[in-house]
C-alpha cells in the first residue's frame, strides 16, 4: 500500500506526494541563481538545442512546404530527447523514496510558479515607485515597447502576463508531470521553449515554426482552461474577487482572444478583477489589434491590481498543493 503511496517503477507515473514535493520545493526556492551560476538550468540546455538545429536546418531558401516538414521533424526530434532524458532520469531514481525526491527537486526546476511571482510582484513595486522602474520591471516578462506604456499599460501587462504563465508556467507542467510522470513535464518543457524559440509569426519563423506553434497551442488546451478555472475558484475564496464576473467574461470573451489559450486565463483574471485586459497593443513599432477581455471593466490598472492578481495566484497555487495532497490519499485509499 505505501509502495504506490511513495514510491514508482514506471517512468510515466510519479506518485503525486512527489509532485507535491516539487511544487513546494519551487514554491520555496525558485531558481536559485547560486545553483545555475554553476550548472545550467535544463531550459537553457533546451534553447541551446534548439539553437543549433534552428542555425542547422531553418534554411529560408527552402521552399515553404519543406521548412514546415524540416521544422516539424527537428521539432519531434526535440521533444523525443528531451522525453528520452526524463525516461533515463526516472528509471535511475524510481523504487526508492529517496531516488523520488530528488526526482522532485530535479523536476521543481521545470515548475515556474515562484519565478513568476516574484517577477510580477517586481513590477508592482518598482511600479510604485516611478514610471520608468515599471517600465524596465515589465520589460523582463513582456516583449512590448515598453515606452509606450503609461502605468495602466504596465500594470495591465504584468497581470496578463501572471494570468498566462501561470497556465504554461505552472498548470501545464503539473499537469503532464501528474499524467505521464517525469517524461511527460520534460516533452511539454520541451514544446513550450519550442514555441517560444521558433513558433513565431515572421519571415525566419513562419513556416519553421509552424509545427512547434501548433503543438504548443494542442498540448495547452487543456492545461489553459484547467488554469482559468482554478482562478474561478479562487475568486470564490478571495475577499472582493468577483467569481461570477470571471465566469462570465470567461465563457464570453476568451474565444476572441488573438491566442487561442491565452484568453482563457487573462479572461478569467480580468473578470475576478473587474478590469479590461489585452485590447491593442504595441510590439516593435507596431500595434496588434486584439479583442478586450472584459471590455466593459476599468482600464486604469494600477500596481493595486497587481497586488489583487497575486493574491488569487497565492491561492490558486494552494488549490493546486490541495488537490494534489487530495489525490494521494485517494490512491492510498483504493490501493
Amino acid at each position: 500500500m505505501s509502495g504506490i503511496f511513495f514510491t514508482s517503477n514506471s517512468a510515466f507515473f510519479t506518485p503525486p506526494l512527489i509532485i507535491l514535493l516539487a511544487f513546494i520545493v519551487d514554491s520555496l526556492a525558485g531558481d536559485p541563481k547560486w545553483l545555475y551560476r554553476y550548472i545550467p538550468h535544463p531550459v537553457v540546455l533546451l534553447g541551446r538545442l534548439i539553437s543549433i538545429v534552428d542555425d542547422n536546418f531553418n534554411n529560408i531558401g527552402l521552399g515553404n512546404w519543406s521548412r514546415v516538414a524540416h521544422g516539424a521533424i527537428i521539432s519531434g526530434a526535440v521533444i523525443a530527447i528531451a522525453t528520452g532524458v526524463g525516461i533515463l532520469i526516472a528509471t535511475q531514481c524510481n523504487g526508492h523514496p529517496v531516488g523520488l525526491i530528488l526526482l522532485a527537486i530535479l523536476a521543481s526546476s521545470l515548475i515556474a510558479w515562484r519565478s513568476l511571482y516574484d517577477h510580477v510582484r517586481v513590477v508592482a513595486m518598482d511600479l510604485g515607485e516611478s514610471l520608468d522602474a515599471g517600465r524596465k520591471a515589465v520589460s523582463h516578462i513582456v516583449g512590448r515597447d515598453p515606452d509606450s506604456l503609461d502605468e495602466s499599460a504596465i500594470s495591465r501587462a504584468a497581470i496578463e502576463s501572471l494570468a498566462e504563465n501561470f497556465s504554461d508556467g505552472t498548470v501545464a507542467p503539473v499537469f503532464f508531470f501528474a499524467l505521464l510522470g517525469l517524461p511527460g513535464i520534460c516533452a511539454y518543457k520541451a514544446v513550450n521553449t519550442l514555441d517560444s524559440m521558433i513558433g513565431h509569426r515572421n519571415k525566419r519563423y513562419e513556416y519553421f515554426g509552424k509545427a512547434a506553434a501548433r503543438i504548443d497551442d494542442a498540448v495547452n488546451y487543456i492545461p489553459a482552461r484547467l488554469t482559468a478555472f482554478l482562478i474561478v475558484i479562487a475568486a470564490a475564496l478571495v475577499k472582493g474577487a468577483d467569481a461570477k464576473g470571471a465566469i462570465r467574461v470567461m465563457f464570453r470573451d476568451a474565444r476572441y482572444h488573438r491566442s487561442f489559450n491565452a484568453g482563457w486565463p487573462e479572461a478569467a483574471m480580468a473578470g475576478a478583477l473587474g478590469i479590461a485586459l489585452a485590447g491593442p497593443r504595441i510590439y516593435d513599432g507596431v500595434e496588434v489589434t486584439d479583442h478586450w477581455m472584459n471590455g466593459e471593466g476599468t482600464r486604469d490598472v494600477a500596481p493595486a491590481h497587481i497586488y489583487r492578481a497575486l493574491l488569487l495566484y497565492r491561492v490558486a497555487g494552494g488549490l493546486i498543493m490541495a488537490s494534489l495532497l487530495a489525490l494521494a490519499l485517494v490512491i492510498y485509499c483504493v490501493s
